[in-house]
């Protein structure tokens, strides 16, 4: 009999390497296309594993935490703390909402990650990045763009992701084991 703890700290440890590793890629070959305010994260599709299994919450938040310390990351410590809480708790969400389907697909848990990071990393940039002040409608304008990338990574590549995963019994195979 397989022992549900290591196999939920095997998974969460292997997400958080995906995510980090794709991350830390895509922003070498590609400079910025992973850490600038508009940015499409490949790795950002692995959230779509919060739908599937607990461990995903802890794997995204340390493999985001490992790919924004890294020496790539253009925002540092402030996106470490507060790109990470996003990504913590966008998988909670996702997990939470992750039997709310449409069309059979997860469509509310693939809005999360664009909801919650265009709210805590639109107001990151804000704040912290832009000159001259916090202002509500440059707020709006950070997050949408961010919100915006979310969307075009989740939409395109997360839900036919979902679909795979569910369609080849993925989700029975290999994500199950502790729920």
């Amino acid at each position: 009999m397989k022992n549900k703890s290591t196999i939920y700290i095997v998974q969460a440890a292997v997400i958080a390497a995906l995510y980090a590793v794709l991350t830390i890629l895509q922003n070498t070959l590609l400079p910025g296309s992973a850490s600038m305010a508009v940015q499409f994260r490949v790795s950002e599709i692995l959230t779509i594993l919060a739908v599937f299994t607990p461990a995903a919450i802890p794997g995204l938040t340390v493999g985001c935490i490992i790919a924004n310390i890294s020496s790539l990351s253009t925002l540092g410590p402030y996106d470490m703390i507060f790109g990470s809480l996003a990504s913590l708790i966008a998988a909670l969400l996702m997990y939470l909402f992750r039997n709310v389907r449409w069309f059979t697909l997860p469509v509310l848990s693939a809005l999360m990650p664009a909801l919650i990071n265009g709210i805590i990393v639109g107001f990151e940039i804000e704040f912290f990045f832009v000159e001259g002040g916090f202002h509500f409608a440059d707020f709006l304008l950070q997050g949408g763009l961010v919100a915006l990338g979310e969307l075009g990574v989740l939409i395109v590549l997360g839900l036919p992701f979902a679909k795979i995963i569910e369609k080849q019994r993925l989700d029975k195979k290999l994500l199950s084991a502790q729920q």
